[in-house]
């Protein structure tokens, strides 16, 4: 028995031009809403999964160490994920297993936290920290498109605490949960799979951030290869549409979760 719960960690705030790249606006605003600033609001969405041995959780929001410096993305709403993960009866030290989909700071940033006495620590001290060596080498050298996005706050900590381990290829995490890698968005993303008595669910992470992400060309300016992720969505999308399985959208404002079917020779949520 698997339950899954979805975590909305706060919002921010991006560039309808950088989230939909070349696809023009007059085509992606009738799929999703910009204000009078060309800004789309962005979730930050998290997922935990329960199982009878692990309660791991997937991606873990902003978090609030650097709200100032990240303050041209208006994050708010932002919530602490230990009370939300209270919730549902676990504490912290419950979580067994964190699965970190890349280090970009929307998706890493309450990895860790500032204990009482100002020093940054892992914020699910028992917990097992899973990184592609991929993402890990991408820290340790980033390229000059993601520099200002990976904090070395949000991973050396945990590292430091010898809580990290290192993807090297796709593997099972549990009985239940298992990782993929997928390039184009940045190397080594880390794509989800969740089997449950209902199917399969799958956190593609910024491979797919939105709904509106699901057509093969619709790809952020934020890749740091389009190419490669038009190739690498293809891939993942072959693969769901024929298993039917469910997607949970990271950044999807209105749509949590949907499937996807065939289109010709593309694909679309429903």
């Amino acid at each position: 028995m698997v339950d899954i719960k979805i975590i909305e960690s706060g919002y921010i705030q991006a560039d309808g031009g950088a989230m939909f790249g070349a696809i023009p606006k007059r085509a992606w605003q009738r799929k999703y809403t910009s204000n009078a600033d060309n800004l789309c609001t962005l979730a930050m969405r998290c997922t935990l999964v329960i199982s009878e041995d692990r309660v791991i959780l997937i991606d873990t929001g902003m978090g609030d160490k650097h709200t100032e410096r990240m303050s041209y993305y208006q994050p708010h709403s932002l919530i602490n994920i230990e009370e939300e993960i209270k919730k549902y009866g676990f504490s912290s030290e419950d979580v067994t297993d964190v699965i970190l989909t890349h280090l970009h700071f929307d998706h890493c940033g309450y990895a860790t936290k500032r204990d009482k006495n100002g020093k940054i620590i892992p914020s699910f001290a028992k917990a097992t920290y899973w990184l592609s060596r991929k993402q890990w080498d991408n820290y340790l050298t980033p390229n000059i498109l993601e520099a200002d996005s990976i904090l070395a706050e949000n991973i050396q900590p945990i590292h430091d605490a010898a809580l990290l381990r290192f993807v090297d290829q796709d593997m099972q995490i549990s009985k239940e949960v298992s990782v993929r890698l997928f390039d184009g968005h940045s190397i080594g993303q880390l794509v989800v799979y969740i089997k449950t008595d209902t199917g399969v669910y799958t956190f593609p992470g910024d491979l797919i951030p939105t709904s509106a992400h699901v057509p093969l060309e619709w790809i952020s300016a934020y890749d740091i290869c389009a190419l490669k992720s038009a190739q690498e969505k293809q891939r993942f999308l072959v693969e769901a549409e024929k298993e039917n399985y469910t997607l949970i959208y990271c950044h999807d404002v209105k749509v949590k979760t949907s499937k996807v079917k065939r289109l010709n020779d593309n694909y679309k949520a429903y």
